[in-house]
């Protein structure tokens, strides 16, 4: 067993003394057979005609009176490789290596020159894979009596700053897990406030060593990433240079990294625990969140109105902050889903095109995420498809039945909340921004006056899930996101009509929403389900109730409201994050406490909205 495989065997929180990582000779250079076909924004092999761009980061070479070429298109995140001024049989191809260069895939698109031409080219391949949580580089190679290769492209990971930057230029000093001792020396991982991470040993001895390990799979692996800005001590400590923990051109969010280190003349070592970058939270949070994110289908895996929702809490992040990063998220998210999908390859219903299901709701929540990327981008067909999305939401609007609200299914089993809250945030957000189209503002009136008339709204001033048969409260559980969309449909509708009836409803409802020991526990949201698990779907709500109650202080301006707020986003991130910035179900903590996406996208609105 080699050291780096022992301690990614034993040091599963870095507090125990296991035998050091030493040096390790350097492993030879190894071709291997091609692995799976790599998707990112396209699949491998695509014609080098489409490329989105064309250059040349690294120098050509020269083989026997030959060029050649490698070509790369960050926008496309691919490259290919060419021959020219060559002769009949000459042939390129690409190398490419998941572990800085130790080991490749070889001769990946192989071409060889035709009879009567003096060139050829490859198709391209992906430089990394982002969907598998692998960092690549790429480089292409040539055979023409004799073999030669261009340099790796993009070895080194470039964020803020590059690898191997002096610790001394580090924006800040944060410590974003306890440090780990071994035989009286301590050995501290650091992060500055641009995600450069950088380890130190001290109160040791010349010889002792720090490294740093690098995982773009959460600590699972870290191919190519180990032992990184190793450093001997000759006092009685030593400092790593600086190494990155996002890779934006290579769309690697949240790399997890660790300090390591080794006691001279001792054969053992420790490590800290995996972190990734904390300095700003709701960026840290945007990036761990991004980690799930399938660029290659263009959502989060598993669930269909969670991914629109999960979008909407991104662009909301990007609003706030003026974070570009992931603006190609929604503009992949758009591309990649518009058109249809058989039952079971996004949600259990057909996705019949632009967007829209038997699921009423569903269809709603993709209208209101593309209303947030109009509003971000100022990209029209944006709001052409939230139009395209409203009208067929509208299409089940029922004056005959409890007269009107929306109907929940195609099938009109059910009024309830969701899509009433929806249908009422959605008309009065059309209106403002398709003035021209007055039935938009019609539509917003007739909702809202629905909906506060309509009995979903209990004495307590809270929401109720949804209406009898017979049109009458049912009433069935209060959630915090139907409580969320009707705050947020009557200060939109607010806005649109310039009505300040609609204002002040939705303030009562918000202070019901904060006040209420049905949705508040210690001062922080408490789902009804937090105290066992919450299904997929509850996962999500509280971030659509603190979105919308930050919606409607921004124009009220509470006090009270605005801290509200900041203790769901104190609450969040002292209580229910672990070190490798992921968020928790129970915002108020709790043991256990999962995590996923959605608890992720959650947890984000919070600390966007604070």
């Amino acid at each position: 067993m080699t050291a780096a495989s022992l301690l990614a065997t034993v040091l599963v929180v870095g507090l125990l003394d296991v035998p050091a990582a030493t040096e390790v000779p350097p492993v030879p250079q190894v071709p291997q057979a091609p692995q799976a076909v790599v998707c990112f924004l396209h699949c491998d092999t695509l014609d080098p005609s489409r490329a989105g761009e064309e250059t040349f980061p690294v120098p050509e070479r020269d083989l026997n009176g030959r060029r050649l070429v490698l070509h790369v298109s960050d926008v496309d995140g691919m490259a290919w490789g060419s021959i020219d001024e060559g002769t009949t049989g000459d042939a390129v191809w690409l190398d490419r290596s998941w572990d800085g260069g130790a080991t490749w895939e070889g001769l990946l698109g192989k071409a060889a020159i035709p009879p009567s031409w003096t060139g050829t080219r490859t198709l391209m391949y992906n430089v990394s894979d982002p969907g598998g949580h692998r960092r690549g580089v790429i480089r292409a190679c040539g055979d023409a009596a004799g073999v030669t290769c261009t340099d790796w492209v993009h070895p080194t990971v470039c964020d803020t700053r590059c690898d191997r930057t002096d610790a001394g230029l580090a924006d800040g000093d944060l410590a974003p897990v306890p440090p780990t001792t071994l035989f009286g020396r301590t050995i501290r991982l650091h992060v500055d406030r641009g995600g450069m991470a950088w380890g130190t040993i001290e109160a040791g001895g010349p010889g002792d060593e720090i490294w740093l390990d690098r995982s773009w799979d959460a600590g699972v692996s870290w191919p190519g990433g180990s032992s990184l800005g190793r450093t001997s001590a000759t006092g009685t400590g030593a400092t790593t240079t600086m190494f990155a923990t996002r890779d934006p051109r290579g769309r690697h969010y949240g790399g997890a990294v660790r300090a390591c280190g080794r006691a001279e003349p001792y054969q053992q070592g420790s490590c800290t625990a995996w972190a990734r970058p904390a300095s700003a939270r709701a960026a840290a949070s945007a990036d761990a969140l991004l980690y799930s994110y399938d660029p290659y289908q263009g959502w989060w895996r598993g669930s269909w109105w969670n991914s629109a929702a999960t979008l909407t809490a991104v662009i909301a992040y990007a609003a706030r902050t003026g974070d570009r990063r992931y603006d190609w998220v929604i503009a992949r998210t758009f591309d990649r889903n518009r058109g249809s999908f058989p039952a079971g390859e996004r949600g259990t219903d057909p996705i019949e095109g632009d967007f829209v299901s038997r699921s009423i709701d569903d269809s709603a929540w993709w209208a209101l995420a593309w209303v947030a990327a109009y509003d971000h981008t100022g990209e029209s067909r944006y709001l052409d498809m939230a139009v395209t999305i409203a009208e067929y939401v509208h299409g089940f609007w029922d004056p005959a039945t409890c007269g009107g609200g929306v109907w929940w299914d195609r099938e009109r089993t059910y009024k309830n909340a969701v899509t009433a809250g929806q249908y009422l945030r959605l008309t009065a957000s059309l209106a403002r921004r398709v003035p021209a189209d007055t039935r938009w503002l019609g539509r917003a009136r007739t909702a809202a006056d629905w909906y506060l008339g309509s009995g979903l709204v209990n004495a307590a001033n809270l929401v109720n899930d949804g209406l009898t048969r017979d049109c009458r409260n049912n009433g069935q559980p209060v959630w915090t996101y139907n409580q969320g969309l009707a705050i947020g449909g009557l200060t939109e509708a607010w806005r649109a009509t310039g009505d300040v009836g609609y204002r002040d409803a939705a303030v009562r409802l918000a202070d019901a929403g904060t006040t209420s020991p049905v949705l508040v526990s210690g001062g922080v949201l408490t789902e009804r389900c937090d105290q066992n698990t919450c299904d997929d779907n509850q996962k999500q709500f509280k971030g659509i109730f603190v979105r919308y109650l930050a919606d409607l202080a921004s124009v009220t301006g509470s006090p009270a409201h605005r801290a509200f707020l900041r203790t769901q986003a104190d609450s969040v991130w002292s209580a229910a994050r672990d070190p490798l910035n992921r968020l928790g179900q129970r915002w108020a903590g709790g043991d256990p406490n999962p995590t996923d996406w959605r608890t992720q996208a959650s947890g984000l609105e919070a600390l966007t909205a604070e």
